[in-house]
C-alpha cells in the first residue's frame, strides 16, 4: 500500500479578488453530528464540512450504528438513536487527527454501558487528554489512558455519572463541551464555570435539539436524562478557514475579496478584533442568522498593517487563527507580541516552535517565548524570503505560510500539507481561484 505526500509550490506575489465561500465550519460540523446521532428522529445538516476531521466523528458514529445518508454537497441526513440507543462498536474507533473528536467523544461516551477505545494517528496520541479525563473520572467516569494521560483512551461500562460542579482551570471549548455532553447522561446537575468565554457551539447545538441550557454569567448547566429532538442544522463558512484569506487579502497589495457567509459566533471574532487592531480594512457586511449562529459576509482589503501586543482576552477567541495572524505579524510594521496562548503547544503540532522556525527561515525576526512569541515585522515594504518550510502535518501551519507567499520576493515551497483536508477541503484550487499562486505537488511513497 503506498501513501502520498503533499506540499505546495508558490509563485511571490499577488492578489487576492473576488468572491470566496469557505468550507463549513468545523466546530458546528462535528456537534451537528454528534446531537443529530443522540437525538430522536431524522437531522437535516446543510453544510457540513466534508473534511477528514469531521468524516472521522461521522464514522465513529456510524460504526455505533448510527445511519446516515451523505455527504453529498454539504448535505448530510442522520437517522438518530436517541441518547441510549448507541451500540457497541466492533473495533477501536479511529478519530485520525481529530483532537475535537476524540475530547468531546470522550465525554459522550463516558456515561455509555459499553466499553469503547478512541485511537488516533500519531500526531493525535501526542496529544494530551488530561485535563479531560481528569472531571470526567471526578464525575465516575472509568478511562484508561497511558501513564502520560494520551491516547489511546479506553472507555469501560458505567451504570451512571453524577453531576459536576466543574472551574475550568484554562479556558476551553474542548474540554467544557466534553463535560457537558457527558452530563446529558450524569444523574443531576453538571455545571461548569470558564475563566474566560470560549466558543459556545456546544451549548447553542443543544438548544437547537431542544436540550435546556441554563446561563449564569460565566456558568454554564445542564441536568441529565432529558432528549434531544431532531431538527434541521445550517452550517456557517468557518471563520477558522476565512482568516487566511483575511490575511492574506490585508497583506497582498491591489486585494479586494469578499468571503460569503462567515460564521461570525461572538465567540470567535478574536480573529478579526486583532486584524482591525492592527489596521486591516475589513467591513462587515449583510449580518444576519443562519441556524442559530450569527453569519455576515467580510469584504477585506489590503491596508498597511502595524505591530501590536495581542490583548490576552482576545486569545481564546483566536486560538485556532493564530498561525495565521503571525503571518500578519510578520508583514505587519513594528513588533507584534502575543502571550497567555500557551495552548498553542499543545495543538496538531508545537504551534509556537513551528511557526518561529519557518519565519525564520523566510527571513522574519521570531522569538519564541513559553507562552507566546515576538515577531520583528518587516514592515510595509518588507518582502519574506523565499524557502522552503515544513508544514508539520498541521493543516494551519501549512495553510498559513502558503499565504504568506502573497508578500514574498522569492518561491516558498511547504512541505507535508497533507492533513490541510482535515479542515479545508480542495484548499489549493479556491485560493487558486481568487489569485493564490499555488501548485500541488503530490508524491507518492511506498513503506519501508
Amino acid at each position: 500500500m503506498t501513501a502520498h505526500s503533499l506540499s505546495f509550490e508558490l509563485a511571490p506575489g499577488g492578489a487576492l479578488r473576488g468572491e470566496l465561500r469557505v468550507p463549513g465550519d468545523k466546530s458546528i460540523s462535528h456537534r451537528a453530528v454528534m446531537l443529530a446521532a443522540l437525538a430522536e428522529g431524522t437531522t437535516v445538516i446543510d453544510g457540513f464540512l466534508e473534511g477528514a476531521d469531521s468524516l472521522a466523528t461521522l464514522a465513529a458514529f456510524q460504526a455505533m450504528g448510527v445511519k446516515a445518508e451523505g455527504p453529498g454537497l454539504g448535505r448530510l441526513r442522520v437517522q438518530g438513536v436517541g441518547l441510549h440507543g448507541l451500540q457497541e462498536p466492533r473495533q477501536a474507533l479511529d478519530l485520525g487527527n481529530s483532537g475535537t473528536s476524540m475530547r468531546l467523544l470522550s465525554g459522550l461516551l463516558a456515561g455509555q454501558r459499553f466499553s469503547t477505545t478512541l485511537i488516533g494517528d500519531a500526531s493525535l496520541s501526542r496529544r494530551p487528554m488530561g485535563r479531560v479525563i481528569e472531571p470526567l473520572r471526578a464525575m465516575g467516569a472509568r478511562i484508561e489512558a497511558t501513564p502520560e494521560g494520551r491516547a489511546p483512551l479506553g472507555l469501560l461500562p458505567v451504570e451512571a455519572l453524577h453531576g459536576i460542579d466543574y472551574r475550568l482551570p484554562v479556558a476551553s471549548a474542548q474540554v467544557k463541551s466534553s463535560l457537558l455532553l457527558a452530563g446529558l447522561y450524569a444523574r443531576g446537575e453538571t455545571c461548569v464555570t470558564e475563566p474566560a468565554p470560549t466558543r459556545d457551539h456546544t451549548e447553542r447545538m443543544l438548544g437547537a435539539f431542544g436540550y435546556p441550557v441554563r446561563h449564569a454569567g460565566s456558568r454554564i448547566c445542564l441536568t441529565g436524562g432529558g432528549r434531544l429532538v431532531a431538527t434541521s442544522i445550517s452550517i456557517p463558512a468557518d471563520i477558522s478557514s476565512a482568516a487566511f484569506f483575511l490575511v492574506g487579502a490585508s497583506i497582498a497589495p491591489g486585494s479586494d475579496l469578499t468571503l460569503i457567509q462567515v460564521g461570525m459566533n461572538p465567540t470567535r471574532l478574536g480573529v478579526i478584533n486583532i486584524l482591525r487592531q492592527m489596521g486591516a480594512d475589513i467591513a462587515i457586511e449583510r449580518p444576519r442568522e443562519l441556524g442559530g449562529e450569527p453569519v455576515a459576509d467580510l469584504r477585506v482589503r489590503a491596508a498597511p498593517l502595524h505591530g501590536v501586543a495581542i490583548p490576552e482576552e482576545q486569545v481564546p477567541l483566536a486560538i485556532d487563527e493564530f498561525p495565521a495572524l503571525f503571518i500578519a505579524a510578520a508583514c505587519a510594521d513594528g513588533d507584534t507580541l502575543l502571550s497567555g496562548a500557551a495552548e498553542l503547544r499543545v495543538k496538531e503540532s508545537d504551534r509556537i516552535q513551528v511557526m518561529a522556525d519557518g519565519l525564520k527561515t523566510l527571513g522574519v525576526a521570531a522569538e519564541p517565548h513559553a507562552d507566546g512569541m515576538l515577531i520583528r515585522g518587516l514592515g510595509a515594504a518588507g518582502l519574506l524570503a523565499g524557502g522552503r518550510v515544513a508544514g508539520h502535518g498541521d493543516h494551519r501551519i501549512a495553510m498559513a505560510f502558503a499565504i504568506g507567499a502573497l508578500r514574498a520576493a522569492a518561491p516558498i515551497q511547504v512541505d507535508d500539507c497533507a492533513n490541510v483536508e482535515t479542515s479545508f477541503p480542495d484548499f489549493a484550487g479556491l485560493a487558486a481561484g481568487v489569485g493564490l499562486q499555488i501548485t500541488e505537488l503530490r508524491v507518492e511513497e511506498s513503506p519501508a
